[in-house]
């Protein structure tokens, strides 16, 4: 009979940047259960709107994860923005759309740099990251940061984006585009990285959907879940969109959903910019308070499916606000990954889900 042990992962771990702790229980050198441990990074951020108003809040929110900054404060400003009843301009939903997709991906570059590492394919990180830069450098020239972009205000945007930078961004993403197409030619079709990926972590569609997994976890499972269908903000503009799927169920099958949408990201950006109205940004909403009652809205961030959350008290500061994360609903479906496989893989499973832990735990 095989003996079993408890190994411990993390929460500091050289294949991946992420404080994120789990228990594994094995036999030999299967695991047979993951437990995963919550709570090394809370920072109390959803508490802070006692102590600021709604207005200052955004930058509170935005700073709940670096890497999805934008999408946070997003999520935020809609959420908040429903509640006082304020009707965006269509060129603030277009430009925060534009935004968003320019997030995802550096997001998805980043990710994938960083899975090229954790397997040893030093090159393709350098690559991977290169690219990554040009986004970043979009994000100052546009809005002055380029990890915390902070243009976003309650009821538009800090300031408006030209239509030359928007042009220039379009240009900038063809030249990316063209290095992204060699780089991931090399990746996907690779020996040495199937080999590592094919067949390791399988989930099917059936328990993608009972763990109600969300974005590239899922839809590497097949399950066709993406809030960017809902056509909120300028999504309902697109001539056509449909996710990106893949149903190997497997950690290769994600790769490929985060690479290829990558190409979806530059293609739904070239055409918001082509159909920008030009209309203004509005301005600052000028509400001295929040009124009671409560709102919500869901987003797609590059991780998958966000829940904001506000509740207003008739004063100027929120009564609550509320935060779920991609990372938090897809926990279910890594612990599930996580059984029965070699505990070499076990790395790279995690990091199939792009977990956030800042975000996850706030």
């Amino acid at each position: 009979m095989a003996t079993r042990s408890v190994i411990p992962f993390g929460p500091q771990h050289p294949v991946l940047p992420e404080p994120i702790h789990l228990d594994l229980v094995v036999e030999d050198e299967k695991v047979v259960e993951a437990i995963p441990q919550i709570g090394f990074i809370h920072r109390g951020l959803e508490k802070l709107t006692q102590k600021r108003d709604y207005n200052q809040f955004v930058y509170i929110a935005e700073r709940t994860c670096g890497i999805c900054s934008h999408g946070h404060g997003y999520g935020y400003v809609s959420a908040t923005e429903k509640l006082l009843g304020i009707e965006v301009p269509r060129r603030v939903d277009y430009i925060r759309d534009i935004l968003e997709e320019l997030t995802r991906i550096h997001s998805h570059l980043l990710w994938l740099g960083l899975l090229a590492d954790a397997f040893g394919f030093e090159a393709l990180f350098n690559h991977c990251w290169r690219l990554r830069e040009n986004i970043l450098d979009i994000f100052q020239r546009t809005c002055g940061g380029r990890i915390i972009l902070s243009i976003l205000v309650v009821g538009g945007l800090a300031h408006d984006i030209d239509d030359a930078d928007l042009k220039g961004i379009c240009d900038k993403l063809d030249s990316i585009k063209r290095d992204y197409l060699e780089i991931m030619d090399t990746m996907m079709n690779d020996m040495s990285v199937k080999s590592r990926l094919c067949g390791v972590g399988v989930i099917s569609y059936e328990e993608a959907t009972e763990l109600s997994m969300v974005g590239p976890f899922a839809k590497g499972s097949g399950l066709v879940h993406d809030m960017r269908t809902t056509g909120y903000g300028a999504y309902g503009d697109l001539d056509h969109f449909e996710p990106i799927i893949s149903t190997e169920c497997d950690c290769y099958a994600r790769c490929k959903v985060r690479a290829q949408e990558v190409i979806q990201s530059i293609d739904i950006i070239k055409e918001f910019v082509s159909k920008i109205p030009h209309d203004g940004i509005g301005q600052k909403s000028k509400a001295k308070v929040v009124p009671e009652g409560q709102s919500h809205v869901l987003l797609e961030q590059p991780r998958g499916e966000a829940f904001y959350y506000v509740r207003g008290n008739g004063t100027k500061f929120l009564d609550r606000f509320r935060l779920r994360t991609p990372t938090s609903q897809n926990l279910g479906g890594l612990v599930k990954a996580l059984q029965g496989v070699d505990l070499a893989d076990v790395p790279m499973i995690i990091l199939t889900i792009d977990p956030c832990i800042s975000c996850t735990e706030r």
